[in-house]
């Protein structure tokens, strides 16, 4: 059973409002804050694979799966406001460092193990930063890219499965991390500066999204889409970089330049960016193949237990101790958990329920959005591009 590109985007945006649906009525999936494209999306693949066992097979159109994960990757890059890099000093770029350094380290661990258990290196990066940095939609965009240029099989359905992973890895460690560290060296909620201080601010004050804002943000994504994918077709021949990564470096430089122009509404640019990384998730998990993980599970699991290990074990011993060794630093490995090994929305909800239980922690709440919004966005899609150039 064929279905065209308005049917699948019509079974798509059901996927989602069932996933939706599914994340507010259990509470488990609301707590670990799992996304929800992935939740309908997951259950769209077992509904798809018990079909296919009975002999029913559904085919998605993927026509407008390219365009959605273009769209997002560039709201990503419209959000990256260099002005906010300002706000966390000389602890915002430390901790940047130590961000890029734990993905390289996912990297080398996952590239190691893959080569250990004798598979291609490719799906060591697939179960690296691809997956435990970048997330569902990094390790799909990725995914795809491996399945044609490196043959990998199943490449897809292991991204959403390492992704999903981590994710729920990520929830369920930084909190507890923080705790333990917080009652193992005694670290007391540290006084800060007075109210009303700007450098201190939580949330910026936010604006309603309008006709206007979200014409403004689809006009320079759909700029960004398009300089995006002429750039990488005609550098192709001198340095090649995934489609996505151009559009992500575009349409931060149209972002920055446009913010000196006008307001830049960045809750459009999270609505627009939200809705298009659901429909690409949604697509991508309708499309999995399941039968097809069969072999290389076992594998898998054994490559991201490591990285979990790595993860919590380079949070614990260096992140901690470099960031202070207090209050502040204990908050900002939850945090770091979140987007080591889920998402930044992970990473936020982390430091949230230390900071309700503990005390506030103004500092984490201005560094962890900017590195986990766009930096480490930035540097994954750097380092990842790296290790693909060395490895072929």
């Amino acid at each position: 059973m064929q279905f065209s590109a308005m049917e699948t985007l019509m079974v798509a945006l059901i996927v989602l409002a069932v996933g939706q649906w599914l994340v507010h009525r259990i509470h488990i999936l609301s707590q670990l804050n799992m996304p929800d494209p992935v939740v309908g999306g997951l259950l769209a693949t077992i509904i798809v694979t018990a079909l296919q066992l009975g002999g029913i097979t559904l085919q998605f159109n993927d026509a407008l799966k390219e365009p959605a994960m273009l769209f997002f990757f560039g709201a990503v890059g419209l959000a990256a406001d260099f002005r906010l890099l300002r706000r966390g000093g000389w602890p915002m770029l430390l901790f940047a460092v130590l961000v890029i350094v734990l993905v390289v380290l996912q990297d080398l661990a996952g590239v190691g193990m893959a080569k250990l258990m004798g598979l291609s290196p490719f799906y060591g990066l697939l179960g690296g930063s691809i997956t435990m940095t970048g997330g569902h939609g990094t390790g799909a965009a990725w995914a795809e890219i491996f399945e044609h240029q490196a043959g990998l099989q199943g490449a897809t359905e292991l991204a959403a499965a390492s992704a999903t992973f981590g994710l729920i890895f990520g929830a369920l460690v930084g909190g507890p991390l923080a705790m333990f560290l917080i009652r193992r060296y005694h670290l007391l909620v540290p006084a800060h500066g007075v109210d009303g201080d700007p450098d201190f601010d939580e949330q910026e004050t936010p604006h309603p999204i309008s006709g206007a804002s979200a014409i403004r943000i689809m006009m320079l994504l759909s700029v960004g889409v398009v300089v995006g994918s002429v750039a990488a077709e005609h550098f192709a021949s001198v340095f090649r970089l995934p489609t996505f990564v151009w559009v992500l470096f575009v349409c931060i430089l149209l972002g920055n330049a446009a913010r000196r122009l006008w307001r830049v509404n960045d809750a459009t640019i999270e609505v627009v960016g939200n809705t298009s990384l659901g429909i690409f998730l949604a697509i991508t998990l309708m499309s999995l193949q399941l039968l097809q993980l069969v072999d290389l599970a076992l594998p898998m699991l054994a490559m991201l237990l490591v990285q979990v290990v790595l993860a919590v074990g380079f949070i614990t011993l260096v992140t901690f101790r470099m960031m202070g060794r207090n209050y502040d630093s204990a908050v900002l490995c939850a945090g770091h958990c979140g987007f080591a090994m889920g998402a930044t929305p992970t990473a936020v909800a982390n430091i949230q329920a230390v900071t309700q239980h503990h005390g506030p922690s103004p500092l984490s709440f201005i560094i962890v959005p900017v590195v986990g919004g766009f930096i480490v966005d930035i540097a994954n899609a750097s380092v990842i591009q790296t290790f693909v150039s060395w490895l072929t």
